[in-house]
């Protein structure tokens, strides 16, 4: 069985709304709910958000939150769908950019997207692709972090050759882990990150790849 994508992933977290906006003025109102959610994250972390705080950042009723989500876990899961559907609509093609000569450099610019994410997108440094939320298995035992590196792998094998096996997936996945992990405690202290950390965050994954795979050939002229 294959994989959920990307957008799979989105689409189900996004189905999830009470009441999924269909006009344009919804999509503003919960687009706005989103905003309000994730620039307090940014400032306390998820774990002490309320849909209390969400409203009056919004400047909107608790009943606006409730008509769109039924709890302060559905507002997180939202927020992590709307994170995986800005990597596949900007995070993906930058990972595919014909620009990358070898597979390392593709997975070089998915580390990169990370950093920009953590640095850039609003709640992304606590909340990321909602892993942290509950590291239990999934629908299809994937998490999202799986889901993302099943997106680096694609490129990986459909650009540069590489060959599509459980290992390849696996191993990606963990180098991906590896930055995040790394890229949460850059920014502890420091909410421009420190860039020694970062360093490593960029460096530690690609190493680890190079370890099973080797340096990558430089291609023919």
């Amino acid at each position: 069985m294959s994989s959920p994508t990307v957008g799979d992933t989105a689409a189900a977290t996004i189905a999830g709304l009470r009441n999924e906006p269909v006009q344009a003025r919804s999509n503003a109102r919960l687009t706005s709910l989103l905003d309000a959610a994730a620039a307090v994250i940014g400032e306390i972390g998820y774990e002490r958000l309320t849909t209390a705080m969400i409203a009056e950042r919004a400047k909107s009723s608790i009943g606006t939150v409730y008509r769109y989500f039924p709890d302060r876990i559905a507002v997180l899961h939202a927020l992590s769908a709307r994170s995986m559907t800005r990597f596949a609509t900007e995070g993906v093609p930058l990972i595919d950019s014909p620009d990358h000569a070898t597979w390392l450099d593709a997975v070089g610019a998915a580390l990169r997207y990370w950093v920009d994410a953590f640095k850039g997108e609003p709640g992304f440094r606590s909340l990321r692709f909602g892993d942290v939320l509950d590291l239990r298995p999934r629908s299809g035992e994937i998490t999202s972090n799986g889901v993302v590196a099943a997106a680096v792998v694609s490129v990986l094998v459909n650009r540069h050759g590489r060959d599509d096996d459980d290992q390849l997936r696996f191993r990606v996945e963990i180098a991906l882990n590896m930055c995040d992990a790394i890229l949460a405690r850059a920014f502890v202290f420091d909410s421009t990150g420190d860039d020694r950390i970062i360093g490593e965050a960029l460096s530690a994954p690609r190493n680890y790849l190079v370890g099973f795979y080797g340096e990558p050939s430089a291609p023919r002229s």
